[in-house]
């Protein structure tokens, strides 16, 4: 294991973590989305990819649950609904990443996959932006709120199963649902009870893919040591660095990665990333504008949305300076 530690492939990893995690600390998303495609394109087999990725979260994730659980802002009755499906849900997901097939043919079924739930996950990123922008998700203040039991659940098993599966969705896909189910939740509540729920939903689902896969140290060990820094870098970054543009360059790069995931033509992947680059913003824009705001920064009514950060990451500080335009700051 030292030689293999030692190797081009682990200093690539090493370096790739790094800079996801630098990318986690300025925008609050999580490394999910970002670091198992990257691993995938870096060589590394969907099946492998995932499983490690899912054991380093669970490392890196416990910290930040345990700062907010000090602060007393987690749901712990919505958590444990949470809970309650998705690590079901996560055995489930791992189990079903063992039936996909032997060799070559399960890892092109993962890989489709993965491809799927980049697209979903950056479709909710979308609506969440558009959401806590335009509407105020996350900046309500707890008063007179009823947990939704069977629909919590659900939300639960069906996030599981994702992250089961991919690693992709404990920060991602299971706040907009958290924010479409408790609209008058407030942000820091929010964050608190996906990020503490989180915990044990990829620990389940790490468990799993160890279980089914195994996992490689010469991937694991680099995942671990250049997640936490690139995240404590990017969080010192965020006050200086235009996250907002960040955030929603995210979108682009995780619908093209997804693109790539699935087999699409790099012709035509080259074309749909040209047009959300040039139509993207002007898109934006106009729908600022629709709603009463400057087309581009600047003295809105809301402040672009309260902060809605899943999982800021273990070393993520507050911001000295925090961005006056935070453009619905987020997954994993």
């Amino acid at each position: 294991m030292p030689d293999a530690l030692l190797s081009g492939d682990a200093a690539a990893v090493l370096v790739v973590s790094l800079a996801v995690g630098v990318v986690v600390g300025l925008t609050g998303m999580g490394g999910g989305a970002l670091m198992t495609p990257a691993l995938v394109f870096l060589g590394i087999p969907p099946t492998a990819a995932v499983a490690n990725d899912l054991v380093a979260a669970a490392v890196n994730k416990s910290v930040g649950a345990a700062v907010h659980a000090r602060q007393g802002s987690p749901d712990l009755r919505l958590a444990g609904l949470l809970i309650t499906g998705s690590v079901p849900g996560a055995f489930l997901g791992a189990w079903l990443t063992g039936r996909l097939g032997t060799g070559d043919e399960a890892e092109e079924a993962l890989r489709m996959v993965l491809g799927a739930t980049l697209l979903l996950t950056a479709a909710t990123y979308t609506l969440r932006v558009y959401g806590s922008t335009f509407h105020g998700w996350g900046s309500g203040s707890d008063s007179g709120r009823q947990v939704k039991v069977v629909p919590t659940v659900v939300v639960g098993v069906v996030g599981g199963v994702l992250v089961g599966l991919t690693s992709v969705g404990a920060g991602s896909i299971i706040m907009i649902s958290l924010l479409l189910l408790n609209p008058g939740m407030s942000a820091k509540r929010l964050v608190g009870t996906d990020l503490v729920q989180a915990i044990p939903l990829v620990v389940a689902a790490a468990v799993g893919h160890v279980v089914v896969t195994g996992v490689d140290w010469a991937v694991l060990v680099p995942l671990v040591l250049g997640g936490a820094p690139g995240t404590f870098l990017g969080a010192r970054l965020s006050a200086w660095v235009p996250s907002g543009a960040v955030r929603r360059g995210i979108v682009i790069v995780l619908t093209l990665t997804a693109l790539s995931l699935l087999r699409v033509p790099p012709e035509f992947v080259g074309a749909i990333g040209a047009g959300l680059l040039v139509l993207g913003p002007l898109a934006w824009a106009m729908l600022r504008q629709a709603h009463g705001l400057p087309a581009f920064g600047g003295g809105d009514r809301s402040g672009d949305g309260p902060d809605l950060d899943p999982d800021p990451g273990p070393e993520a500080a507050p911001d000295p300076d925090p961005d006056p335009h935070p453009d619905e700051r987020t997954p994993r």
